[in-house]
C-alpha cells in the first residue's frame, strides 16, 4: 500500500518548508541581481505616491509567507497540476522584476515582465480558487500589490526615460 506524500503529516511540514524554500529563493534572486536596490530606488524620479524603500521589505516579508502557504493549501489537496504550473510561473516572474528593473535598469522590459506577472496571479487565483478558497484569498494581498507596483514601475519608467 503506498501512501501519498501530501497525506503524511511529516511530508506536509517538509513540503511547508519546501514551499517556504522556494520564495526564498525568488526574494535572493532579487537581492543578488541588486547591490543596493533602495540606493538605486531612491535615486530615481518617482512620483509622489511611490512608497519610501523601507516599506518594501516588511511587505514582500509578508507577502511571500502568504504566496508560500497559498502555494502549499493548494499542493496538499491537488498535487502537482495546472494550478501549481501556474503557481511557478507567478514565481519565476517575480524573481526575473528585479534584475530587470534595477540590475539591468531595463524599466521597460520589467514593466512588461510585471505585466505577465500580474496575468499570471489572476491566473493562479482563479485556478487556486476551484481548490483552496483560502489559497486564493491568501494571493490577493499580492496580486493587489503588484497592481499598485506595476502603475509604479510604468511611472517610474516614464519619468526616467532620457
Amino acid at each position: 500500500m503506498t501512501v501519498h506524500l501530501a497525506r503524511r503529516p511529516a511530508a506536509q511540514w517538509w513540503a511547508l518548508a519546501g514551499f517556504f524554500a522556494a520564495v526564498i529563493v525568488v526574494a535572493l534572486v532579487g537581492s543578488l541581481a541588486v547591490a543596493r536596490p533602495a540606493d538605486d530606488y531612491t535615486a530615481l524620479a518617482r512620483p509622489g505616491w511611490a512608497p519610501p524603500s523601507w516599506l518594501f521589505g516588511p511587505v514582500w516579508t509578508v507577502l511571500y509567507a502568504m504566496i508560500a502557504v497559498a502555494g502549499w493549501l493548494v499542493w496538499r489537496r491537488a498535487g502537482w497540476g495546472p494550478p501549481m504550473w501556474a503557481y511557478t510561473l507567478q514565481l519565476v516572474l517575480n524573481a526575473i522584476w528585479t534584475p530587470l528593473f534595477f540590475g539591468a535598469g531595463q524599466r521597460g522590459l520589467a514593466f512588461a515582465d510585471i505585466v505577465a506577472l500580474w496575468l499570471a496571479i489572476g491566473l493562479t487565483v482563479l485556478l487556486f480558487r476551484r481548490i483552496s478558497a483560502l489559497a486564493a484569498w491568501l494571493l490577493v494581498p499580492y496580486w493587489l500589490w503588484v497592481t499598485f507596483a506595476t502603475a509604479l514601475n510604468l511611472t517610474i519608467w516614464r519619468l526616467n526615460q532620457p
